[in-house]
């Protein structure tokens, strides 16, 4: 006799962004799967209150409401709240606030024992030994959605560790990869938010024309799957069909490959491992082939070598690393800093950076504002210059 599965509770932060959005549509395709229980958003009431209407969400709220607007019936308001939701009694937290600010929701989840399907590679990039040690010692897993690491992730499992010899993850290059380098200082935000192969938010797609994405990724792989440095490498892959592989030590290589579609790793990591049917398109080689794949040139691209050198430093380093990348973002958006600024500013902040204590959460925000301080002071000081 067999019995049917039972539901999968769900929460939900950020529920109104990108990856928010492809989250609620695997809900909304499979509701014998899954529950929608708790919802976080950061400023937009309108679609946070659709999405509880569409769901019957139990509990919502909002981070940064607006003072002047009136909160939907039953919404709740603050930091606060949304780590109250985030520790809800759920089978499984979907981070997809983007940057540092899931920092705290996702500690909540970890804390009270909840599986953490993160999109939110900024967490354990800013607080990798502090979110490994809380999550150990609450019992909590972490599982990812970013489509490289879902890719390794489903490339490793059933794989004894020590078997393995290298991780690669794979970047499209993103819209200049072939743009010639006299003209970055030039380049405008709309130019890089044009990201040639996935619907992306606006900070991660501009972290894809840098690639400070990428380097991000590596720190993050680093924690996630408990590997060196020295064996994490990225290689440029423009179609993005192929989202990471793993090199094995007798010689076999395991990728995983796909039509670029964010709901085939958000519904693996809400539905904790399992397939289920239809979710994204199915991909035909021969439609898509040759494949290609490129070294990644240093000289176009420094912020991946940058980020391998922050987390190669360790302590508060990779923090200080996607503090100041985040700031430097924001400047770039502002028209306060150029495109080919960022990522000296983030490598004059952690030459800057002196130490503290990456152990506790204190010890991170406190590095995580200096980094923003420290890159607000510098693109106030280059404006007023020019």
């Amino acid at each position: 006799m067999t019995y049917p599965t039972p539901r999968r509770r769900v929460v939900l932060l950020g529920a109104t962004g990108s990856i928010g959005r492809q989250a609620c549509d695997v809900i909304a395709k499979f509701p014998d799967r899954f529950e929608l229980v708790g919802a976080v958003a950061g400023r937009d009431a309108a679609a946070l209150e659709a999405i509880a209407t569409r769901f019957g969400v139990a509990r919502t709220a909002l981070v940064h409401p607006d003072p002047s607007a009136t909160l939907p019936e039953g919404c709740e308001s603050g930091m606060d709240a949304a780590c109250e939701i985030a520790a809800m009694d759920a089978d499984v937290v979907c981070v997809a606030i983007t940057g540092a600010a899931a920092i705290r929701p996702t500690l909540a989840a970890i804390d009270a024992g909840a599986s953490v399907a993160t999109a939110t590679k900024e967490v354990l990039v800013m607080a990798g030994e502090l979110v490994k040690a809380r999550a150990a010692a609450a019992g909590a897993r972490i599982i990812p959605i970013d489509s490289e690491h879902s890719a390794l992730w489903q490339c490793l499992r059933g794989e004894d560790p020590s078997s393995v010899s290298r991780l690669v993850l794979t970047a499209s290059g993103g819209p200049f990869l072939k743009r010639p380098l006299d003209t970055f200082a030039t380049i405008t935000p709309a130019e890089a938010l044009a990201h040639p192969t996935w619907n992306m938010g606006p900070k991660v797609t501009i972290d894809s024309a840098t690639m400070m994405n990428k380097g991000l990724e590596v720190i993050e792989a680093h924690f996630l799957f408990d590997t060196p440095y020295a064996s994490i490498d990225v290689s440029i892959h423009p179609t993005s069909i192929v989202h990471s592989w793993v090199e094995f030590r007798d010689g076999a290589v395991v990728a995983q490959m796909g039509v670029p579609d964010m709901r085939v790793p958000i519904a693996l990591a809400l539905a904790d491992g399992e397939r289920l049917p239809g979710v994204g398109p199915h991909l035909d080689l021969r439609d898509v082939s040759p494949l290609e794949f490129l070294p990644v040139d240093g000289e176009r691209f420094p912020a991946v070598a940058l980020a391998r050198m922050a987390g190669e430093r360790g302590g508060l380093a990779p923090c200080i690393f996607n503090a100041a990348n985040e700031e430097a973002v924001t400047a770039f958006t502002a028209a306060k800093c150029r495109f080919d600024e960022i990522v000296p500013l983030v490598g004059a902040a952690l030459e800057a950076f002196g130490e503290g204590d990456a152990s506790t959460l204190d010890g991170v925000l406190a590095a995580d504002g200096w980094a923003r301080d420290f890159v607000r002071a510098n693109t106030a000081e280059t404006v007023a210059a020019r």
